[in-house]
């Protein structure tokens, strides 16, 4: 489903309306509504609150357990067995079922918890100017045409028309995802202008960083652009996994051959004299034999200890099955501020009349040290209002004071030293901030205005005449750092000036300071591992052009980029053709992210989304594997989202999808290797029953699938990843789990136990007309070692060290000791087994050293074929 914000009547073109008709057409006044007004528009368009789907209650999440077409039959079956009076067989079932859903029921409901702390996203008063008088108001009782007072600190209530704005930037990260914070004046922009540069508007959830402004709110609640993806995002069917629709699939196919089955022995065994209930018995064996019961139980445990797993390493995951969907992700579209980047303004390069200095890779120069670099340092530490010990400020400010600091000065002792005396505050319109200080003004803004405000440079020989060759030069290293997507200031000074007022001219040059977001230290090679694994990565983010290719070539992503306003011009298939070879899509909308993740979707891909705004809730939720931002992210985010990273970075993203692929790998193990049992169980039956035995009854079965679908296989979970899983493709979720290759290893395998066991019942029961219970122990016995010894076979076909799980090891020791209970104990009275002697293990042990050769060569004949 396409994401479409809708035009609403007012909001939708305020942007481009002067203020005054904005203000008429919401029918409101500079001084604001009346107290009656107000009281009919909250009955009108009710509370100015942001409508959320309720989560799932305890025992939704409970029932939803049992939303599997496997569980049915295996529900089935029980009854069946009730009816033919084994109620032992019966409550096996039961037990194995109720396990299944308490286990999924935990590990979700554990995940649907973590999130509630992280709720909290409107803000909770607003100050308003009603009937003339400036009132502090609960935020959920704005309507539109109240007129907003605004101020640094403030979180924006609901979205509005600035009416007034001075010095006023606004941080729209969460919304837009433009990594600095926006600067706004109450002139109309263009009507085509996008929203990340609707500089005459406000939106709610968005941050003042600086200044005030006065704006007439034109959206409240599900009428604002929040709003309006949250509306969105509750029209979004949940997606399932390629492994859930396999495993129902799975489910209803065992039901149907159960069926075909039982109507086929059923009969044959009434007509060779058989009774009823032992017809019936054999046909709850046969249901037993096909179904692998524990197969529901341990996908959802070997998924929960992947969700502690990864947990551990700051994922926290919301669904289960979107662990396994990550390791069929072959496309990675990732935000970049926050992710990429370390989420903070940071001054990175330092420029003086052409020496270039790199902050994190330069020593202090003393002859640029005593005169260039550190007044430069001084005027951005002095002519600033950020405090760094409280982070408190605009965050290029801040930047600027931490640049001080991390080359030596003492910014507190610098400013007590250097009281300000006289400042002129820093505009939108003005585009620069100046400060005076014991006779000396000091000048930081935009270096075109502050270049033409110069008629100096300070050079190594002291102040000298700002010539045109000078100033060409200085608009060169503007351009260059820009190409680096590096933010430029430009500083200067002025002796003597009488006041603030003498800063607009006549002041000497001192340098330019560069800063950046920068990428984290460790993304990069994040980045080059998931591209090994054959994974693309592409940069989505509401930058400008310039600053997100920069970024997407410094960390390896690409420099092919193409941008919003491009996007908007394209129908579906252009964009189809366009997004396989675009590494970086700047200045997006929301629309724009879903048009991008849909339009790789038709190609067949499967895309993780990554994403920490409001603006990425509807993609997040889209995507087959939507990852949000537990730090920055906003609650939209996080709820939309099937995995939370908890320290919002990428290298955490690719740990992710590395152990999402280990997962499927196990998952793909212990599926052979149950599946495999269940076909060889299913064959004996059949054709024991065919010559009037029931070697193996309902309860063996359930016993043989309890310890090999039970602890061992549970164990199988924990089997560390083989080291080629990020050297791999992604896996073809067309192609399935239960592909060629598993297909093979389950009718070869399953093939030579069938041949083998039954060959040991002939032998075992010596021309007897009956099955004899000295008979069924040993086939038993021996069916359930040669499982173990076929479990080592299928991992060493995965590449998974023999020795590398001391869990496993203890699994199928505990097993071998139960299978020992129920022969030796009192136990056997419940299983119709006997005693074995010496002679007896004797012939299971000649039955695993044919079969287990055997088992080999299948596995090696697979690999050769199909790895």
């Amino acid at each position: 489903m396409a994401f479409r914000l809708e035009n609403r009547a007012v909001s939708g073109s305020s942007h481009e309306e002067p203020a005054e008709r904005v203000v008429a057409a919401v029918e409101s006044r500079r001084d604001g509504l009346t107290d009656d007004e107000v009281r009919r528009r909250r009955e009108e368009h009710g509370e100015n609150d942001i409508v959320r789907a309720g989560g799932r209650s305890p025992i939704d999440i409970f029932v939803a357990q049992f939303d599997s077409a496997l569980i049915w039959v295996l529900l089935a079956a029980a009854g069946l067995s009730i009816w033919a009076g084994h109620v032992v067989d019966a409550v096996l079932i039961a037990i194995i079922v109720v396990a299944n859903g308490v286990f999924g029921f935990v590990q979700d409901y554990r995940a649907e918890r973590s999130l509630e702390s992280l709720r909290e996203l409107a803000a909770p008063t607003a100050t308003v100017r009603r009937s003339g008088e400036v009132r502090a108001v609960d935020a959920t009782a704005l309507v539109p045409g109240d007129v907003l007072l605004l101020r640094g600190g403030d979180v924006v209530p609901a979205d509005g028309r600035l009416l007034e704005a001075t010095d006023l930037e606004v941080d729209e990260a969460a919304l837009t995802g433009e990594s600095v914070p926006v600067a706004k004046s109450a002139a109309p922009v263009g009507p085509e202008t996008p929203l990340a540069e609707r500089t005459s508007m406000v939106y709610n959830g968005t941050s003042v960083t600086r200044g005030k402004g006065v704006a007439v709110v034109t959206g409240t609640g599900m009428e604002t652009e929040v709003g309006a993806i949250a509306r969105e995002l509750a029209m979004t069917e949940e997606t399932r996994t390629p492994l859930q629709d396999e495993l129902d699939e799975l489910g209803r196919t065992l039901g149907l051959g159960v069926l075909a089955l039982s109507a086929l022995v059923a009969p044959l065994l009434l007509l060779r004299g058989t009774t009823a209930v032992q017809a019936a018995l054999t046909a709850v064996s046969l249901a037993v034999a096909a179904i692998p019961e524990g197969l529901p139980a341990v996908v959802t445990l070997t998924l929960a200890l992947g969700v502690r797993s990864m947990s551990d390493e700051n994922a926290l995951v919301r669904r289960l099955p979107a662990v396994e969907a990550l390791g069929a992700v072959d496309v990675v579209c990732t935000d970049k501020t926050g992710t990429l980047t370390k989420g903070q303004m940071t001054v990175s390069t330092l420029w003086v009349n052409d020496a270039v200095i790199e902050l994190d890779s330069s020593e202090p120069d003393p002859d640029v040290g005593s005169n260039r670099e550190e007044l430069l340092l001084r005027i951005g530490a002095l002519c600033n209002d950020a405090t760094l010990a409280d982070d408190d400020g605009d965050p290029t400010e801040l930047a600027l004071v931490d640049a001080a600091d991390r080359r030596g000065l003492d910014v507190d002792r610098l400013r007590d030293a250097n009281p300000r005396t006289d400042e002129v505050a820093f505009s939108s319109e003005r585009k620069w901030m100046g400060t005076v200080h014991d006779g000396v003004g000091y000048v930081k803004g935009a270096p075109e205005v502050v270049v033409e405000n110069c008629d100096r440079i300070l050079t190594a020989d002291g102040p000298k005449p700002l010539t045109d060759d000078r100033r060409d030069r200085i608009e060169t290293t503007v351009r260059e750092f820009g190409d680096d997507a590096l933010r430029v200031l430009a500083m200067a000074y002025r002796d003597d000036p009488s006041d603030a007022g003498d800063l607009a001219g006549d002041l000497t040059f001192v340098g330019l300071t560069g800063m950046l977001d920068p990428p984290r230290e460790e993304v990069a090679d994040a980045i080059a591992v998931t591209r090994r694994a054959g994974i693309a990565v592409k940069m989505v983010t509401g930058d400008n052009v310039r600053t997100a290719r920069a970024i997407a070539e410094s960390l390896g992503i690409g420099t092919e980029v193409l941008e919003g306003r491009s996007i908007e011009r394209m129908d579906d298939e252009t964009l189809r053709e366009r997004v396989a070879s675009v590494d970086v899509f700047a200045r997006t909308s929301p629309e724009h992210k879903v048009r991008i993740l849909q339009a790789l979707q038709a190609r067949g891909n499967d895309v993780a989304m990554t994403g920490d705004g409001v603006n990425d809730a509807p993609a997040l939720k889209n995507a087959d594997v939507g990852v949000a931002m537990g730090v920055r992210g906003t609650d939209v985010a996080r709820q939309a989202s099937d995995i939370v990273l908890l320290d919002d970075n990428y290298a955490t993203m690719e740990r992710a999808v590395e152990r999402g692929r280990a997962i499927f790998d196990n998952i793909w193990k212990f599926v052979a290797y149950l599946l495999s049992a269940n076909v060889a169980e299913v064959a004996i039956v059949f054709v024991a029953s065919l010559y009037g035995y029931l070697i193996l009854p309902a309860v063996q079965l359930l016993w043989i699938n309890l310890l090999t679908d039970g602890l061992p296989a549970l164990a199988l979970g924990a089997d560390p990843e083989s080291g080629d899983v990020m050297d791999r493709p992604p896996r073809d979720p067309d192609r399935g789990i239960i592909s060629r290759p598993m297909l093979g290893l389950i009718g070869g395998t399953g093939t030579v136990t069938t041949v083998v066991t039954l060959a040991l019942m002939f032998y075992t029961l010596e021309g007897a007309t009956a099955v004899t219970a000295y008979a069924m122990t040993v086939v038993f016995t021996a069916f359930v070692f040669l499982e173990f010894a076929k479990l080592y076979v299928i991992r060493w076909l995965r590449e998974t060290p023999t020795l590398s799980n001391p869990w496993l090891a203890a699994a199928v020791a505990t097993s071998i000791a139960l299978q020992l209970a129920v022969l030796y104990t009192p136990l056997n009275r419940y299983f119709g087994t006997v005693p074995l002697g010496p002679a007896d293990w004797a012939l299971v042990g000649v039955v695993l050293v044919v079969c287990l050769p055997a088992y080999v060569a299948v596995a090696a004949l697979v690999r050769r074929l199909e790895w």
